[in-house]
């Protein structure tokens, strides 16, 4: 019996459309698996479903914090583990849907969190590697050690945070123990060529621009929302330099949609390097697709899932030793 089914995928491969058909099959009720869609304000950036989409499946966790309030993935990790006890007390599927790799592991294994000690002269030594090498170079070194960090570059407090954190011992021990799953889970993963996805990327800005994106943005700085946690999201950063007078309208349109294909690629990292997912075919049928994840999980047991983490495993020590 699965306790829990999770889907995840880059941005704009299709996991709404798929959830929504998943929760109708497996009676299932959908669990908000992105971190900016949990705040109020923030909807067209973000792809948040409208509620006359949902066709009648509950869903959780969805614009419940203003969107100047700070939201962290261990207040996630409490949040869903108590939701998805709730479905399943209700003896329905939780179904989490979503692209933020790091919130799904913490819910689904054995994610603790500590408090970390700041460490006075790695900290020194990152403040002067900033003064020498300028915001970019530090961005860069972040996202070679957690390639799925969604902070601006200029964000540089954040940033070097980051780098700590991902730098410290405490962490490595975290990412070891984040490897025992907690649930009879699966995560079914949308696969999906490239050429393909970008195309949807593109085409899925043009839309929100349409849709009223830039009017947004707009309504949340005149709320006094300009600096907050929520704003440095994809779609809302550029969107706010255009409104700042740095960039053209045209520039922060284009480094949207570059931005968002650059996040898609460091979702499929993430996803790859981090979880034992089933991996379906976005370009089939919805029909066989449903199938298909049917038939794994009704043959799913634990065993597999090791085995898929131990296969993963062997595949990043060759490729690291290539």
């Amino acid at each position: 019996m699965i306790d829990v089914l999770a889907i995840v995928g880059p941005t704009a491969s299709g996991k709404t459309a798929l959830s929504l058909e998943l929760a109708k099959y497996f009676d299932g009720e959908i669990i908000n698996g992105d971190s900016m869609q949990v705040y109020r304000g923030l909807s067209i950036g973000t792809a948040k479903i409208k509620p006359e989409e949902m066709k009648g499946v509950p869903h959780h966790l969805l614009d419940i914090k203003d969107p100047d309030e700070s939201f962290s993935v261990a207040e996630y990790q409490s949040l869903v583990r108590e939701k998805i006890e709730e479905i399943n007390a209700r003896g329905k599927l939780p179904i989490i849907v979503g692209g933020t790799g790091l919130y799904v592991q913490a819910v689904l294994f054995d994610y603790r969190f500590a408090e970390q000690q700041v460490d006075e002269k790695l900290r020194s030594a990152l403040y002067e590697e900033l003064k020498l090498h300028g915001p970019q170079h530090m961005h860069g070194k972040l996202l070679q050690l957690d390639p799925e960090a969604d902070i601006h570059p200029n964000n540089t407090r954040r940033v070097i945070r980051a780098i700590e954190i991902a730098m410290s011992g405490q962490q490595k021990t975290e990412r070891n123990r984040a490897l025992e799953p907690l649930y009879n889970e699966v995560i079914v993963g949308l696969d999906i060529p490239r050429k393909l996805l970008y195309e949807r990327i593109n085409q899925r800005v043009d839309l929100m621009m349409e849709e009223g994106l830039l009017e947004e943005v707009k309504t949340l700085r005149n709320q006094g929302i300009h600096s907050a946690q929520s704003m440095q999201a994809i779609g809302y950063r550029e969107l706010q330099a255009y409104l700042e007078g740095s960039i053209s309208l045209e520039t922060a349109v284009a480094q949207l949609k570059q931005n968002s294909r650059k996040y898609a690629k460091r979702q499929f990292t993430y996803f790859k390097n981090k979880l034992p997912i089933f991996w379906i075919d976005v370009t089939q049928e919805m029909e066989k697709n449903i199938q298909e994840i049917a038939d794994f999980m009704q043959e799913n047991n634990r065993t597999r899932r090791i085995e898929l983490l131990m296969e993963q495993k062997k595949e990043r020590e060759r490729e690291g030793g290539r």
